[in-house]
């Protein structure tokens, strides 16, 4: 297959197709991934993510800049959690991402669309995608929507949690289970007020924990700390790649589970709709002749024949 050839060389317009197809077509995404899975699962995944406004797009560009000057090949996926009108996503951090992109960084949006969470099964199947076309690592970001945070470390390798003064709230999100997933804080905008004090807030709270994780300060507009950040990235994705087989077993377990779970979720969706023994219950149950429970019981039971 020749366009499996070219995602392989890792092609943009063959990877930009099959990030669609994983996107849009299960059928076919199914077909794909079959082909390619063997040869997933063994990129890092860096998730970062923060409150709105913290700076990440052009934060990721510069740094996405610096990692390939450290000999990898990153590429970024940023969910966007916007987007569920038109079901596309908003490009308006790949606009502010053209720097990196040159410099042959892959970068793509993609719509949560609502599903359970921001990350969902295209999420995954993008992150095999840009695996197979040879990325590494592979950079999530996150545009900042409550549960998205706590997901993203579920997929990740290695968590960034990126805060910046102007965030007023900043130090009460770090309270807000902020707390458990980084691996490393970023105080971002570090060029503004406030920084010295919300670096201090984010040590005090953070950086006792057994984890001990990296607290730094970058500032994209004085181009301050990036290089530092990018090591950091670096070493980290080093030692990570002992333990990632372990965490990787884990989330092909919940893969596996979702997978069945939706399988049996919708024939039993169809099963309902064609079958006469729900309608007939729920006529008892409007007549009052049955109460809900039993009737409940009594068609699981039908469904489990």
């Amino acid at each position: 297959m020749e366009s499996l050839d070219n995602l392989k060389k890792g092609k943009r317009g063959a990877i930009a197709k099959a990030i669609t197809l994983v996107e849009n077509d299960q059928k076919q995404a199914r077909k794909l991934l079959k082909q390619i899975f063997k040869e997933t699962g063994n990129s890092i995944i860096i998730g970062i993510t923060g409150p709105a406004g913290a700076g990440k797009s052009s934060l990721i560009n510069k740094t996405a800049v610096e990692l390939k000057k450290l000999g990898t090949k990153p590429a970024v996926l940023a969910i966007d959690p916007t987007s569920h009108v038109t079901g596309g996503a908003i490009l308006g951090d790949r606009v502010r991402m053209n720097e990196s992109t040159d410099s042959g960084t892959y970068i793509r949006s993609i719509a949560s669309r609502g599903a359970t969470g921001a990350v969902s099964r295209s999420l995954r199947n993008s992150i095999r995608v840009l695996e197979y076309a040879g990325f590494n690592p592979i950079i999530i970001e996150s545009v900042g929507a409550g549960q998205t945070e706590v997901e993203i470390s579920n997929i990740a390798d290695i968590t960034v949690v990126v805060f910046n003064p102007n965030t007023g709230d900043s130090i009460q999100t770090i309270k807000a289970g902020l707390t458990e997933i980084g691996d490393i804080y970023l105080v971002n905008k570090s060029d503004l007020s406030g920084t010295n004090q919300l670096f201090d807030a984010v040590r005090d709270f953070i950086g006792d924990t057994e984890r001990n994780p990296a607290i730094l300060k970058t500032s994209v507009k004085k181009n301050q700390g990036i290089a530092e950040f990018a090591k950091t990235l670096k070493k980290l994705m080093k030692s990570k790649q002992e333990s990632k087989k372990e965490k990787d077993e884990k989330r092909l377990e919940s893969e596996l589970k979702d997978i069945v779970l939706n399988n049996i979720k919708e024939k039993i969706d169809d099963m309902l709709e064609s079958d006469k023994t729900f309608s007939n219950y729920l006529k008892k149950l409007n007549t009052k002749k049955i109460d809900p429970y039993n009737a409940g019981d009594k068609i699981t039971k039908s469904l489990l024949k």
